[in-house]
């Protein structure tokens, strides 16, 4: 696997963390709703907030904030006077409404971006200690075993050179050996020959 495929697929892993984080989150807050609504208890923000165990500001969320809105609506008006503001009260228009909200999101945004500075420093340090860690031990091995490899090679390689040098030295002589003894029998036939006549 390249560094490249196995970077995107920690990414997808992150991001698939997230999500399954998030979507419990959503999970639990759709379930404290529903106790708080079996109990009778006013379902305020920081109520469900506490019973899900999540940050108030999830509350306000879209896609969840509905789910409170329609629990508020369905609860009787003698409960209201002891809740909290109804969540719509959070869009009124007042001078101050929009400054807050403004504050507020960029806390969060503040917040968010320094998460996000920690998971990619830890993903770094993460990623480094792969590239540096074993990878980097596997290459030693790796060069040491091809050098191994590499010598037994070049003595195999010397090893039959000098078989080859040998061999060829032989067939030399044999090939001396036999020109000596062809001429030595053409000597033995021609004396045979003059003997005859």
């Amino acid at each position: 696997m390249t560094t490249k495929t196995a970077q995107q697929a920690r990414t997808a892993a992150l991001k698939a963390a997230r999500e399954h984080d998030s979507q419990d989150k959503r999970r639990r807050v759709l379930a404290a709703l529903e106790a708080l609504e079996a109990t009778g208890a006013p379902v305020t923000a920081t109520a469900v907030a506490k019973a899900a165990g999540v940050s108030t500001w999830l509350i306000y969320r879209q896609g969840v904030r509905e789910h409170v809105e329609a629990a508020r609506r369905r609860q009787p008006h003698t409960a209201a006077s002891t809740q909290e503001p109804a969540l719509p009260d959070k869009f009124r228009t007042t001078p101050a409404s929009p400054k807050t909200d403004l504050a507020v999101a960029r806390e969060e945004i503040r917040r968010l971006r320094r998460e996000h500075d920690k998971l990619r420093q830890r993903l770094r340090l993460h990623l480094g200690a792969e590239i540096e860690g074993p990878d980097r031990a596997q290459l030693i091995a790796r060069v040491a075993e091809l050098e191994a490899v590499n010598r037994q090679l070049v003595a195999e390689r010397d090893a039959r050179a000098a078989e080859a040098d040998t061999a060829g030295r032989r067939v030399q002589e044999l090939e001396d050996e036999l020109c000596a003894v062809r001429e030595s029998l053409r000597r033995v036939i021609r004396t045979e020959n003059r003997r005859e006549r």
